[in-house]
């Protein structure tokens, strides 16, 4: 009769969870990836253990406690893959060519690479494009036919995808499935979630900036800048300071904050009377610390989550409104529709189901 094996202090040994690659634009130092890592991790199902892809590694694991590998070597995310049982693209926009053709490429290789192992590939809130070359899109159709199981975050990249005849989930941004917060901010600061934007320069800051400048001294605010990308945003105030495009009156209430984590990031948000987020992701963190907020588009992606929360929104491509500051002082210190963000936390629980054939690999 075979005998169990046994360790030496007498215990068998334990079963090896199944691993699953899961990629992403993860260890990028910018919180709304970090948020999108959080939620797939919760959503895994339980006995999964997850291979992450990062470019800081060690940010990542800090974090979230995961292994990971170094998603700038594609080389060595395929030999990782060899040792997974699924492969898992979580989150945001990565069947684009946007970045440029190569970050399509680079997915499409993983994927591929999946497909000649037999392993189960799952889109996870994925939102899908922009895909602007011919070629971009005849690869991406592709690509999708081959995976197992498919969420999308957003409309448009459903409605795409179905014109092609790819069936898919349709749920909210996952970001919307985080713990929501308690907002305690009446009568805050307002707080900037700005982040570079190349076609606004110089004058096209200059009157956003004065539609801040007279809220803030309407209404007698302090006014926060807050990075989200810590690469990108950072010290975006002091090079508007530098350039002289800050009003006086803005310059005196401004201040620089620094949040390295999600937890610091909400709670900058629920003590707010307002947050003017130009990043999607800061946007929908600030609704979902019950916070009043409103957007500035640089991408359509952030005007369909304003259209969700029903909060202002503007074109950042468009010149500012007479009306902005009117529409900016109409919603501070009133927080959105509870009955909205309820229905957009229900539509990103749905991401799970996408993740169920992971719970056979046990």
């Amino acid at each position: 009769m075979r005998q169990t094996p046994v360790t030496a202090l007498g215990n068998p040994p334990q079963p090896q969870r199944p691993r699953v690659l899961l990629c992403g634009y993860y260890g990028e130092h910018n919180l709304g990836d970090d948020a999108l890592l959080q939620v797939l991790l919760t959503q895994l199902p339980e006995g999964i253990e997850p291979l992450v892809t990062a470019a800081d590694g060690a940010a990542v694991t800090r974090l979230f406690g995961v292994d990971t590998v170094d998603r700038r070597q594609l080389s060595q995310v395929l030999r990782a893959l060899q040792r997974c049982r699924a492969l898992v693209l979580g989150g945001g926009s990565l069947l684009q060519d946007s970045t440029s053709f190569r970050s399509l490429i680079y997915y499409g290789a993983l994927i591929v690479a999946a497909r000649l192992r037999g392993l189960p590939i799952l889109l996870w809130g994925q939102g899908l494009g922009p895909l602007r070359r011919r070629r971009s899109q005849l690869l991406a159709r592709g690509l999708l036919a081959m995976a197992t199981s498919i969420s999308w975050r957003d409309p448009a990249s459903a409605d795409l995808a179905a014109g092609w005849g790819i069936a898919g989930r349709l749920g909210s941004d996952p970001v919307w499935d985080l713990a929501p917060r308690s907002w305690a901010g009446r009568g805050g600061p307002i707080v900037l979630c700005w982040r570079p934007v190349a076609g606004l320069e110089p004058d096209g800051w200059r009157l956003w900036l004065e539609a801040v400048a007279d809220l803030a001294e309407g209404a007698d605010r302090p006014v926060l800048w807050l990075p989200f990308h810590r690469e990108q945003d950072s010290g975006l105030f002091e090079r508007l300071a530098t350039a002289g495009l800050l009003p006086a009156s803005l310059a005196d209430r401004s201040r620089s904050l620094s949040a390295t984590d999600l937890d610091g990031a909400m709670a900058v948000f629920a003590a707010a009377g307002l947050v003017l987020a130009m990043r999607l992701h800061g946007l929908i963190l600030a609704a979902q610390s019950g916070s009043p907020c409103a957007a500035l588009s640089y991408d359509p992606k952030v005007a369909a989550a304003a259209a969700g929360i029903g909060c202002p929104c503007h074109d950042l491509a468009q010149p500012a409104p007479s009306t902005l500051v009117a529409q900016w002082r109409g919603v501070l210190d009133q927080p959105p529709s509870s009955q909205r963000l309820d229905g957009l936390r229900a539509a990103a629980r749905s991401h799970r189901l996408t993740l169920e054939p992971l719970r056979q690999l046990g």
